[in-house]
């Protein structure tokens, strides 16, 4: 009887129970041929994330029960930590042999992450003509679509008819061009090309099937392709990707011959990582946090941390600047909290919405400056209402007219410059090549806090002392 399957006798508890407890639960009960058959229904992606969300121990175990017998594509699913234990424990030999049943563009995302030894090793176990596909691959910058295309790409010569074409898709599935290279597994289009092998054009499978045997191929291309340089960082492509609504498009070298394709599974992988990538840096931590060994998280927060040490060692400098100010009038420490925190909370939506829009390339030069404009708008008509209301709630607190008009006047001022700086700080950053996803929060807090500090305490100053 298995669980999974939804039975009569065990659906209800089902639903309260998933299928990864159940793998756990036969481990812990050391039943591995039951963990076995559970782990045997499941997709390829749900036996990576199980794998991921096992403590080592378990993961190994289920290792053993499943005989070294894990779906090659597996491996490029996985998360790097996760996979180097992996490779420790199974052995470069049983990595290789995965390897080499792989999609290149996945070998090459295995393999460029693995230790420099364990990659040399694989690369050395593997057959002459892998290497060389898998090296080349490597030997493009990281991020590129270089590492993201797939080398095994369908291509025609333009006097080839459909019928010839489709003929040879038939015959050639598994021996493409003669050569010992395989059709890929999944492919969207077929490339024209010319005797120096540069793209003509391309046909959609679609179009293929429909038109009649007699048609020539250069009838039916599309010469309006959106050519990929292979040196293209990945970001870019999944950028032309969305505007496009590509499925797949051609990669060429620098001398312009087509070199291989990307399709749209490996983009939706290309948005979602560099989506988690800047969320992360944004927060100072890394892709792999949750998988590493505490004293790497730990070395890896540490900097960051200090950078924000420093930043409020500053903020506290100022505060000190005005240490009689509030020795004489105590409930300007209990109000002072609120003018930069408030600053920094609305800077921060700012400084979100503008480094997604540069992400997504939304804010550009040409409309940078209206952009810079609405959000000062915005940050002086937010100030406006929240002076008011905590301008009253100083007023009614300590029964000061002048306190409540202080800090009325400091939340006006902060906020239009939170809503400059964080339109600001992400352009400059970007213009002078600092990734603003990692840097402009620690450049927002910084400004948000100082201003907040200095207008409220030196306001405070001159007009209740």
């Amino acid at each position: 009887m298995s669980e999974p399957e939804l039975n009569k006798q065990d659906a209800a508890d089902a639903f309260e129970r998933s299928v990864e407890q159940y793998v756990v639960d036969a481990i812990d009960d050391g039943n591995l041929d039951r963990a076995r058959e559970l782990v045997e229904q499941l997709h390829n992606a749900d036996v990576a994330d199980l794998l991921e969300h096992l403590h080592t121990d378990d993961r190994n175990a289920l290792i053993d029960a499943l005989h070294g017998d894990l779906d090659p594509v597996i491996f490029s699913e996985l998360n790097e930590t996760v996979r180097d234990e992996l490779v420790d424990y199974l052995g470069v030999e049983y990595v290789a042999a995965a390897v080499t049943e792989l999609e290149i563009d996945d070998a090459v995302q295995v393999v460029e992450e693995l230790d420099d030894d364990e990659k040399q090793q694989v690369l050395d176990a593997i057959s002459a003509g892998d290497r060389t596909l898998i090296e080349e691959g490597l030997s493009f910058p990281e991020d590129s679509a270089g590492r993201l295309m797939q080398r095994e790409v369908v291509t025609v010569p333009e006097f080839w008819t459909v019928g010839e074409t489709i003929d040879f898709l038939r015959n050639h599935a598994d021996d493409m061009d003669g050569e010992g290279a395989s059709l890929p597994d999944l492919f969207y289009d077929i490339f024209v090309v010319d005797p120096s092998h540069k793209p003509l054009g391309s046909i959609s499978l679609s179009r293929l099937l429909r038109a009649r045997r007699p048609v020539k191929v250069s009838e039916l291309m599309a010469t309006e392709m959106k050519l990929i340089p292979a040196e293209q960082d990945q970001e870019d492509v999944a950028f032309l990707f969305r505007q496009r609504d590509l499925v797949s498009a051609p990669v060429i070298d620098s001398g312009g011959r087509l070199v291989g394709v990307i399709t749209v599974d490996d983009v939706v992988d290309v948005i979602h990582e560099e989506h988690e990538e800047d969320i992360m840096r944004m927060g100072g931590v890394r892709e792999d946090d949750l998988y590493d060994a505490a004293i790497d998280t730990t070395r890896a927060r540490f900097s960051w941390l200090l950078i924000n040490l420093i930043t409020a060692i500053l903020a506290s400098a100022i505060i000190g600047l005005f240490e009689a100010t509030i020795d004489q009038i105590v409930a300007l420490a209990v109000l002072m909290p609120i003018v930069a925190s408030m600053g920094g909370n609305a800077g921060t939506q700012t400084l979100t919405v503008a480094v997604r829009a540069l992400a997504m390339k939304e804010l550009t030069p040409t409309n940078a400056l209206r952009v810079i404009g609405k959000e000062l708008l915005v940050g002086c008509f937010n100030g406006i209402m929240f002076a008011v209301l905590t301008g009253a709630v100083a007023w009614f607190w300590f029964d000061s007219q002048t306190l409540g008009l202080v800090i009325g006047m400091a939340m006006v001022i902060n906020m239009i410059v939170a809503g400059l700086a964080g339109t600001t700080i992400p352009l400059l950053l970007e213009r002078n090549g600092i990734d603003p996803a990692v840097a402009s929060s620690v450049f927002l807090t910084t400004i948000t806090d100082v201003v907040g500090f200095a207008v409220f305490l030196g306001l405070a100053a001159l007009m209740l002392l």
